[in-house]
């Protein structure tokens, strides 16, 4: 009866809202990114299953451990990065490098440099790289906004009406809600051809590759400590919290380890997620920590139908589904242009990485992401003066 009756109309208010956040925009990146890999129906499903899942169960364990509002989902920016990776190698291969990941931030986090590494890659780099990265998905918004123009027009609005003048809803989830919506209303949805059967969870075998880690793991590492975990900690000791940053940071990477074993890349502290479930306005501050436990359920939930909502996913027309994508990284995008092109010393480096990340070049087998990141960290440290 204690964890219930920390339960407050406003934390749950809080964990509903997070929770939405999580599963509205972020799986249609995750079924973008399969399509692009060309991965099997179940192998689809159990990347659904596995970050939801686990990424609940990290929501709903260490905030009840701890007793603070750290949320526990996955990195919608690490899947928009690999969304632009899955072409260049095999599942399996992806799978070895997922387990790379998760053993890079357990080390990080064991190690306890996890401020060190993020000095020495520029947050801006990082940053103009992931907005290089999807621009394109950008474009692709705009263009499917104009296919639909009811549907993604209004949709719009309500993106930008939620922007200005409520700040419980996130925008992103206002736009998904108003466009299913009005999707539903104007076109019917087919899925019968796509229906799935139940898919039991089971162990995915990892291949180990080189270039893989090279081009996936150690780019997915640092954008999940950099958009997830800083700011998930940043926002945490905004509001007076003291969260055990080494332990959250490896532990981010054990949840990783275990995803990754399942197909999923990872399950990490959220950053946006925990920013909401830590405000103010989640209530009184010893109970903040249950809103993390009531979006853990939300997304736990999730995960366990993914079998039910991959296939009805699948079903919409690809213009929506472009622009869903659109809405699920239109904050990401703007936050990410404007964090990359802040420092006015770094104009080169920044102008470097955003267009080496944008050509999607792979030069010896190294994909562009890590070129930006090489090349613009390169430039910032050892060309500008920084």
């Amino acid at each position: 009866m204690g964890y219930l009756g920390d339960l407050h109309y406003k934390n749950i208010a809080a964990g509903i809202a997070s929770g939405l956040l999580a599963i509205t925009g972020p799986p249609v990146i995750i079924l973008e990114a399969a399509s692009n890999g060309n991965f099997t129906m179940t192998q689809t499903i159990l990347w659904m299953f596995s970050v939801y899942v686990f990424g609940g169960i990290y929501s709903i364990l260490i905030p009840l451990y701890y007793r603070m509002p750290i949320v526990g989902a996955h990195s919608i920016t690490g899947v928009a990065f690999l969304a632009t990776v899955t072409t260049q190698f095999s599942y399996h291969q992806l799978i070895g490098s997922y387990m790379f990941t998760g053993l890079l931030m357990l080390l990080i986090g064991y190690l306890g440099v996890f401020s060190k590494l993020l000095e020495y890659v520029p947050k801006q780099i990082i940053s103009v790289m992931l907005a290089g990265m999807i621009t394109k998905y950008m474009v692709s918004f705009v263009a499917s906004v104009d296919q639909l123009p009811l549907v993604g027009g209004v949709s719009l609005v309500s993106y930008l009406i939620f922007s200005k003048w409520n700040k419980r809803i996130p925008p992103m989830v206002a736009a998904i809600v108003t466009g299913f919506t009005l999707l539903l209303l104007t076109q019917p949805l087919y899925s019968g051809g796509l229906a799935s059967s139940f898919v039991f969870p089971t162990l995915q075998l990892p291949v180990f590759n080189l270039l893989s880690f090279l081009s996936v793991s150690i780019p997915l590492a640092l954008l999940i400590l950099s958009n997830d975990a800083a700011v998930g900690i940043g926002a945490l000791e905004q509001n007076d919290y003291r969260p055990p940053v080494n332990r959250v940071i490896a532990f981010n990477g054990i949840f990783s380890i275990i995803t990754s074993f399942f197909g999923g890349q990872s399950a990490n502290v959220a950053g946006m997620m925990t920013a909401i479930c830590s405000d103010e306005e989640a209530g009184p501050k010893e109970k903040r920590y249950m809103g993390a436990v009531v979006s853990g359920i939300i997304i736990l939930l999730f995960g366990l139908f993914a079998w039910k909502l991959v296939p009805l996913i699948q079903s919409l027309p690809s213009a929506f589904v472009s622009i869903l994508v659109g809405f699920a990284l239109l904050g990401v995008f703007g936050n990410s242009l404007s964090i990359g092109f802040s420092n006015p010393t770094m104009k080169l480096s920044a102008a470097f990485t955003f267009v080496i990340a944008l050509s999607n070049i792979s030069l010896f087998s190294i994909s562009a992401p890590v070129w930006a990141l090489v090349i613009g960290t390169f430039i910032s440290r050892y060309v500008e003066e920084n």
